[in-house]
């Protein structure tokens, strides 16, 4: 399997970002890190190893790309609104320094984001935002709003950062239809510590259902817990259904 390490300097950010690249054809993944988490993570937890057998096989590429969590969202020491508009400079990179790297090594290819935990919120963040530079989400495990990170006190920064509070307001026909067009998944347990995204799954199931947009929404087990080896075992068996389609 083909792995690549990348680093490069961001002018979004002020500093050197780092990127790995698993395998060289198929269906591009962007994986986000969990909350304050990097680029290597996905490979340190086993996501990658669990779905070896699609990079193998040329069904997948994954991209892991860093975070900078602690800059923004998770940075105590700096006023939400400050918080808020770090990410906007993280948003900056995704778009318009990391994602021509991505596209470069696609071929074009849009890919689907993926993540669990914060790096689900993330996921799902960045392809309600920018569906014209990715083509579906595969998000477990999420919060979708900014107000565990800003009390509600981030600004418009923060408010247009968090789909739950975005999408219900939202209008446009022509990104509405992109949405319809585009994979969705939204997953979660229902063992501990996942009685919030529990929640937040359920709110962001009726606004896509109000807005007529198909999506796959996914309640697991009472034993199905917040934690790395169920993401381990959940995102394989997405792969494995959706790449039937493609």
């Amino acid at each position: 399997m083909n792995v690549e390490y990348h680093r490069h300097f961001s002018q979004a950010l002020g500093h050197d970002m780092e990127f790995k690249v698993y395998g060289d054809h198929g269906k591009p993944l962007l994986a986000f890190p969990a909350q304050d988490g990097r680029f290597y993570d996905w490979e340190g937890f086993g996501m990658v190893e669990a779905i070896r057998h699609f990079l193998e096989a040329g069904k997948v590429m994954l991209f892991t790309v860093d975070g900078v969590d602690w800059e923004g969202w998770t940075n105590k020491s700096i006023p939400p609104q400050d918080r808020a508009r770090r990410h906007q400079d993280y948003d900056r990179y995704i778009t318009t320094e990391f994602m021509p790297l991505l596209l470069e090594h696609t071929g074009g290819t849009l890919p689907w984001t993926t993540g669990c935990s914060m790096g689900a919120f993330h996921a799902a963040n960045f392809f309600f935002r920018h569906p014209d530079l990715f083509d579906g989400v595969i998000a477990m495990s999420g919060l979708y709003h900014t107000e565990e990170f800003t009390g509600g006190d981030g600004g418009m920064d923060a408010y247009y950062n968090s789909p739950l509070w975005y999408l219900p307001g939202l209008s446009d026909e022509a990104i509405l239809e992109r949405y319809r067009q585009s994979t969705i998944v939204f997953c979660v347990g229902q063992g501990r510590w996942e009685e919030r995204m529990i929640e937040h799954t359920h709110q962001m199931k009726a606004i896509l259902q109000s807005k007529g947009i198909p999506a796959w929404i996914d309640f697991w087990g009472h034993d199905v817990d917040h934690d790395w080896p169920w993401w381990r075992i959940q995102l394989p068996y997405f792969l494995g259904k959706l790449l039937k389609h493609e």
